[in-house]
C-alpha cells in the first residue's frame, strides 16, 4: 500500500502552493520606491556643459608621392633622387608629427626588389602609413 506524503487531512501538512501574496507586496513597494526616488535622483545633478565650435575638422592627412619608374629610379614629389637621399627623406619625415602617408606609384615593369627595399627603409625609419598608387582602369 502506497503512503501519499502530500494529502494529509489534518493541519500540519505540508503546503504544496506557492503563497504570491508576499512577492506582490515586495514589489510593489520596490515599484513605489522607484518612482518616487527617480525624479530626484535626475534633477539632482546640474552640469554646465562647454560650448565648442562646430567647424569641421581638416581630414585630409599630409601624403608623400614617390614613383619608382621601370629603371628603378625615384622621385620624391616629382623630384629625382638617388637611394641614399630617399633613406635620409623617409627618417625626416618620421619625425614629423602626424606622420606622413607614403604613396607609393610603381611602374608595372618595375623589379620587386626596388620595392621592396623602399618599404624596408619606410619601416626601418618608422612610418606606418603606405599606399600602393594603382590604375584602376588598367585591366
Amino acid at each position: 500500500m502506497a503512503i501519499d506524503l502530500f494529502s494529509f487531512n489534518d493541519e500540519g501538512a505540508v503546503i504544496s502552493e506557492i503563497n504570491m501574496t508576499p512577492l506582490v507586496d515586495v514589489m510593489l513597494v520596490l515599484l513605489v520606491v522607484f518612482m518616487v526616488t527617480l525624479p530626484v535622483i535626475h534633477d539632482a545633478a546640474h552640469v554646465q556643459v562647454p560650448h565648442a565650435s562646430n567647424q569641421r575638422e581638416d581630414l585630409r592627412t599630409a601624403h608623400v608621392d614617390v614613383a619608382i619608374n621601370a629603371a628603378g629610379k625615384m622621385r620624391w614629389n616629382g623630384e629625382a633622387l638617388d637611394d641614399s637621399t630617399v633613406i635620409e627623406r623617409l627618417a625626416a619625415a618620421a619625425k614629423i608629427a602626424p606622420q606622413p602617408e607614403i604613396r607609393l606609384a610603381a611602374d608595372r615593369d618595375v623589379r620587386y626588389e626596388s620595392v621592396a627595399r623602399l618599404l624596408s627603409a619606410a619601416q626601418s625609419a618608422g612610418l606606418s602609413k603606405v599606399g600602393f598608387v594603382t590604375d584602376p582602369n588598367a585591366m
